[in-house]
Formats: structure tokens, sequence, C-alpha cells
């Protein structure tokens, strides 16, 4: 299909063409020149936040208290990790116990 360019006058996509790209009302489009040609193409979505108000405000609740700790070391070697591990597993295992 073919049209003649107006000076001052808006382009006008037929509507033929656009039932072809699959383009709807309400699509946000996205203009692209270069060489004599234009490229007309959907526009990708904003990807916005995948989770809802609810579940966002408890992720940041949970983060917000891992940062807080607790927090353990550094320690100078693996060995001192381990030892320290040791008398953790411990020490809950005499506070269940009683």
């Amino acid at each position: 299909m073919a049209t003649t360019a107006k000076d001052f006058s808006p382009l006008v996509v037929p509507s033929a063409i656009r039932r072809k790209a699959g383009f709807k009302g309400g699509d946000e489009l996205e203009f692209k020149a270069a060489g004599g040609v234009i490229t007309i193409s959907r526009k990708p979505p904003v990807a916005g936040d995948e989770y809802t108000p609810t579940q966002r405000r408890i992720i940041d609740a949970r983060l917000t208290q891992a940062r807080k700790g607790p927090y353990y070391g550094p320690f100078e070697s693996a060995e001192e990790a381990i030892r320290f591990v040791r008398k953790e597993i411990r020490n809950r295992k005499v506070t269940k116990s009683k």
C-alpha cells in the first residue's frame, strides 16, 4: 500500500496495515528512522515490580531484619569458624534439653 506524504500534515497509518502489524488502540509505539526507512514497533512494557505491595512490605521488612544481624566473624581461619559453629550447636542442644 502506498500513500503520499504531504507537508505539515500528520502521517496516518492505514487500518489494514495496523491490523497486519497487530497494533491495537492504546498501544505505545516506538519510531526509528535511518537511511530513509521508518521503523514502527510496539514499545516494550516497562518492567514493574513483580510483587504485590503486601509482598513487597514483607520482603523489605525481612531484608531490614537480615541487615541488622546477627553477624558472626570475621574469623581468622576456617578452624576458628568451625570451633564457633560447634560451640553454637552445643549451646543450642543444652538450651533445648532444659
